[in-house]
């Protein structure tokens, strides 16, 4: 079977990584190759990643967008890997480098939100499509296509006379995250679906925005229009057929809910689980001396990237002296890694009645002798509020930034992986943590209920509201700690259990064939 898997992000190629999706990316051809399957990958060229590989350019065509012709080069990567039966490719345009070399996605003000991601992405799905219609790629059997960034391949193919033979290609749609859906108006806008493509007539009732009936929705339409709809774990597409309560805390269809329902009832949508790498090299024991110092090493790396110090690195700088100093710390130590959005941590900052939730864990934590290292960036007010945080209690130390080094380090040192995602469609990091025989605390949704076990390879909570969450977060803290300190044998048994748990990519890709390549309209 021939693949062609289309994404914005890859981490098989340096530098084409933001998050999870880049993960899937790299992945999941491996393993389809694996089973015998022939996978293309192409991403927009953000980086001029031909100079940090040996490539070849296709071709050089021209691309219909906003009233005329862009020039957009197809080049192929030639990247060392153990699966031969995967070619990676890239798209060159200026607009894909328009927000600097290197860069993936660009910052837009709130009231034109996704504006340059869109068209920058508009124009990639055009460059695809042609490059489909014109067989400078092989044409595939199977067109997967990953997020909101992908989705107008589906709009094209459906109602564009140019790209009208393309309808005939089996399409599968990954929903990464409903949080995301990339909505733009339909018109009177530079960054719209008809100042992209004037001349393309379009069923708006399929493609809109159920909430904004002027805005096209690229999410919905490619759920609508796809043969297949894939989310990325089995709890994850039982949540989003109901409506998201967010005064709640429940994050579900996020407006989709309907279209996924019919998607169900159609017998197209599936839920399957990511999976995760597993390989026998085997780690050399890590001390936390070790891992203070690579920690001082990233924050002075992240200090160096700008000619004025960030308070944030100072004060962590600080923290780890002062820890480097003390020989009496004996642990647990409570690991976090990821993105600082609501969506990971809103549990820890919103306040519970009067209570300061995070300030209550960490002290908690202290009573216990513990220590916490949250390694991560994002939302700026939530830096902020994590600096503070670090400022006023000594067992917390918050490095503002990301090093892969520093984030093994923490995934094989750590005794417990904190992530409290109100919500979660799959989630690699407690996958990474139970790998390294890290047992996880995790609010019980999504793809952290297909993965942690309660009392089996870590703890779990849960909750009707925000208030119920928090307040089972805290107290199953409490319970972790109390099995940490003085239930020995049973917490041996949960960080075995963790180490020898096992989502293999080889089980998904069965699944990816079985359940979203193997059926036609």
């Amino acid at each position: 079977m021939q693949i062609l898997m289309v994404a914005a992000e890859n981490d098989a190629i340096k530098g084409a990584k933001v998050g999870g999706v880049a993960d899937v990316v790299r992945d999941v051809p491996t393993a389809l190759a694996q089973l015998g399957h022939d996978v293309d990958v192409i991403i927009p060229d953000y980086g001029n990643y031909a100079q940090n590989y040996e490539s070849n350019v296709i071709a050089t065509f021209q691309v219909p967008f906003c009233g005329h012709h862009e020039e957009v080069v197809l080049a192929q990567l030639f990247i060392q890997s153990g699966a031969q039966k995967v070619r990676q490719f890239v798209l060159s345009h200026p607009l894909f480098t328009s927000g600097g070399i290197g860069r993936v996605y660009l910052d837009d003000p709130s009231d034109r939100p996704f504006a340059s991601d869109a068209t920058k992405y508009a124009l990639f799905c055009a460059a695809v499509s042609e490059a489909l219609q014109a067989k400078h790629l092989i044409r595939p059997d199977v067109l997967h296509l990953h997020d909101w960034h992908s989705a107008l391949i589906t709009i094209l193919s459906e109602y564009s006379r140019r790209y009208e033979s393309l309808k005939t290609i089996h399409m599968v749609y990954t929903v990464h995250n409903l949080a995301l859906q990339g909505i733009r108006p339909f018109h009177n806008d530079e960054s719209s679906l008809e100042h992209w493509f004037p001349s393309l007539s379009y069923d708006g009732q399929v493609i809109c925005d159920p909430r904004y009936f002027h805005c096209l929705n690229p999410m919905r339409a490619a759920i609508n229009l796809a043969d297949k709809v894939h989310l990325v774990s089995p709890t994850y597409a039982l949540e989003v057929l109901h409506t998201s309560e967010h005064e709640n805390g429940f994050f579900g269809g996020e407006g989709l809910e309907r279209d996924l329902k019919q998607a169900q009832e159609q017998n197209k949508l599936s839920g399957i689980l990511n999976g995760c790498d597993y390989d026998d090299e085997t780690v050399a024991p890590i001390t936390l001396s070790a891992l203070l110092n690579q920690s001082k090493q990233a924050v002075k790396a992240w200090m160096a990237q700008s000619s004025e110090l960030k308070t944030v690195h100072y004060l962590a700088s600080e923290q780890i002296k002062n820890w480097l100093k003390k020989s009496d710390f004996k642990g647990p130590l409570v690991t976090s890694i990821g993105r600082l959005t609501d969506q990971k941590v809103l549990l820890l900052r919103k306040k519970m009645n009067d209570t300061d939730v995070f300030s209550d864990l960490l002290q908690s934590l202290a009573n216990a002798g513990g220590k916490m290292i949250l390694l991560g960036s994002g939302d700026v007010q939530i830096e902020f509020e994590f600096m503070q945080l670090m400022a006023k209690h000594d067992n917390f130390l918050f490095l503002n930034g990301y090093d892969q080094a520093l984030s093994e380090y923490l995934y094989h040192l750590g005794d417990l992986f904190l992530m409290p995602s109100s919500f979660e469609p799959c989630g690699i990091s407690q996958m990474l943590a139970l790998k390294a025989g890290q047992p996880c605390l995790v609010h019980s949704v999504g793809g952290l209920k297909d993965t942690v076990k309660h009392l089996e390879n870590g703890f779990c909570f849960d909750g009707e509201s925000i208030t119920e969450q928090q307040y089972n977060l805290i107290h199953v803290l409490k319970v972790a700690l109390d099995v940490f300190n003085n239930q020995e044998d049973k917490w041996c048994k949960l960080t075995k259990q963790a180490k020898e748990e096992r989502f293999s990519w080889h089980r998904s890709a069965n699944l990816y064939v079985s359940e979203l390549y193997q059926h036609r309209k």
